[in-house]
């Protein structure tokens, strides 16, 4: 039957008492086209290559021998230091990222204070590389300010088995930049907590712990873990700090996939791309977690 121009149901005919799916048009696929396009040449086409040149042997052709070698010390020395970067700065980043974000949301400080925080922890959160290595060398080096104005009061804090050169001191330049991101990104979540969740637990008799605890928590948890995820990738995919800090000596997994492509000593480029490609996978897998932790608290933050 065809529709009637002069009645406007009558466009959406139905078959079975169900309406008929509306028609995709080339307008509602032009819209997402520039994103397509992005994804095809900055994501989807940089993997393959990276997955092609990882099968590249030293004496050319295609071989596994590249992944073979993933399982040597150096490989997995590299991958464990690197998680174990990433998952303690996620971590502790997260905890005092968090505590943060709820004094500037839930405090009940001045608004001022709220644009101050939020600015700042946009600037630090981009702020990486070799300025912020540089930044720390000049603060907490061994010849830093403050490495001078603890010696003034009689601390020594290299002698004390401080480093910034060590597991420890690269942990404290990564917070730097995985604090404020979490700020960034928990602060939505916290301001969508709805006020009548916190009466309706007051009118029940519950105190603010109990309502911390039994309401807001369980509610917030999917945005804090999945949040701790994105700082993990943040964190494992950094690179320029690292070497800036410590020279390319620390055995990173990003450094390694830099000695292994650039270096003079260390050259084997199929390994190079072979470690990148397990750095995708791992990312790959944070990202899967990430997205359905995100379903599920947005299904209470609508």
């Amino acid at each position: 039957m065809r529709p009637d121009p002069t009645n406007p149901k009558s466009e959406n005919p139905t078959v079975g008492g169900a309406k008929r799916p509306p028609r995709l048009q080339l307008g509602h696929w032009l819209g997402v086209l520039p994103f397509f396009l992005f994804s095809g040449l900055f994501l989807i086409g940089p993997t393959l290559i990276l997955a092609y040149r990882s099968l590249e042997g030293s004496q050319g052709g295609l071989t596994f021998d590249n992944y073979r070698q993933l399982t040597s010390n150096t490989v997995m020395d590299a991958y464990e230091i690197s998680i174990r970067v990433s998952v303690t700065t996620a971590i502790l980043g997260g905890i005092i990222g968090f505590l943060v974000a709820w004094v500037v949301s839930r405090g009940g400080l001045p608004p001022r204070f709220r644009l101050i925080t939020t600015t700042f922890s946009g600037v630090a959160a981009n702020f990486a590389g070799v300025p912020l290595a540089s930044a720390f060398v000049f603060t907490l080096g061994r010849v830093g300010v403050v490495t001078a104005l603890f010696k003034l009061l009689g601390v020594d804090l290299y002698r004390t088995g401080f480093s910034l050169y060590s597991f420890i001191g690269l942990t404290l330049v990564y917070l730097y930049f995985q604090i404020p991101l979490m700020v960034l990104t928990i602060l939505p979540a916290l301001d969508g907590l709805k006020r009548e969740w916190r009466e309706a637990a007051e009118n029940l008799g519950a105190t603010p712990i109990q309502y911390w605890r039994q309401v807001a928590l369980p509610v917030l948890t999917p945005s804090i873990l999945g949040t701790m995820i994105l700082l993990f990738g943040n964190s494992f995919g950094a690179h320029a700090t690292a070497y800036a800090l410590t020279g390319g000596l620390f055995n990173l997994a990003t450094l390694l996939i830099g000695q292994q492509i650039s270096g003079d000593v260390l050259h084997n480029p199929g390994l190079g791309y072979a470690v990148a490609m397990g750095m995708v996978i791992i990312m790959a897998f944070s990202i899967f977690i990430y997205s359905i932790l995100q379903r599920r608290s947005e299904r209470w933050l609508r």
